[in-house]
């Protein structure tokens, strides 16, 4: 077989030959899901795709009682899916993640997410606001497996801070069939992967992806 076919996937003319083929055997409908398949394969499109040419601000909101340990969950991940948006999401602008961390330093009696969008200065178009409502990297004192919940949304500031999308995340767990040892790695370490884990999982709403990104993440972990 040609190395370049394996390497590169299915040129062209050869789909064209296989929607040729697949329509004569089993109709139009047929051919365009085979098509369908074979450009897309497992990609899965955003849930919401509106912050595309937006000055998008990220805000995490711990709601529950984290622990001395976890203190800065929320800030890192705040920057971390800030960075996810700003590489995966055509013509963003991402406030400073830094410059809404002031703001929220200075303002302790914000209620909402869109007052902080609409503040002078952040001045956002948009606000994804993530409520962080529990953090956990251990199962126990000496094995690590993380677990959050969170709630997503999404307010338009231009539009009276009207929330347009809005979801609550099934619980996070990293790894999700596994325990990690806590000899085996620092727990900094671990609590980084699984801020990142959490970010990834978060983000991939706003932007194509992997439908299966998350079948693999026993192995990643235990790597």
């Amino acid at each position: 077989m040609d190395r370049s076919f394996r390497r590169h996937g299915c040129p062209a003319a050869v789909l064209v030959v296989l929607v040729g083929l697949v329509s004569a055997a089993g109709g139009c409908r047929s051919a365009l899901f085979t098509a369908t398949y074979l450009f897309k394969g497992n990609a899965a499109d955003a849930e919401f795709d509106e912050l595309k040419g937006k000055k998008v601000a990220v805000v995490c909101r711990p709601t529950g009682s984290l622990t001395y340990r976890d203190a800065n969950v929320a800030t890192d991940l705040a920057e971390e899916i800030s960075r996810l948006l700003k590489a995966n999401v055509s013509k963003i602008e991402i406030v400073d993640p830094q410059e809404v961390t002031e703001w929220l330093d200075e303002h302790g009696d914000w209620t909402d997410f869109a007052e902080i969008g609409q503040a002078e200065a952040v001045a956002a178009d948009m606000v994804v606001g993530i409520d962080l409502h529990s953090f956990t990297i251990y199962q126990s004192q000496v094995l690590y497996q993380g677990k959050a919940n969170v709630t997503l949304c999404v307010c338009d500031c231009r539009e009276d801070g009207d929330i347009v999308f809005r979801k609550e995340l099934p619980q996070s767990v990293y790894p999700p069939n596994a325990v990690i040892p806590t000899s085996e790695k620092q727990e900094r370490e671990f609590r980084r992967e699984f801020v990142q884990i959490l970010a990834d999982q978060i983000g991939r709403h706003f932007y194509p992806h992997d439908r299966h990104a998350d079948y693999a993440l026993d192995a990643t972990a235990l790597d």
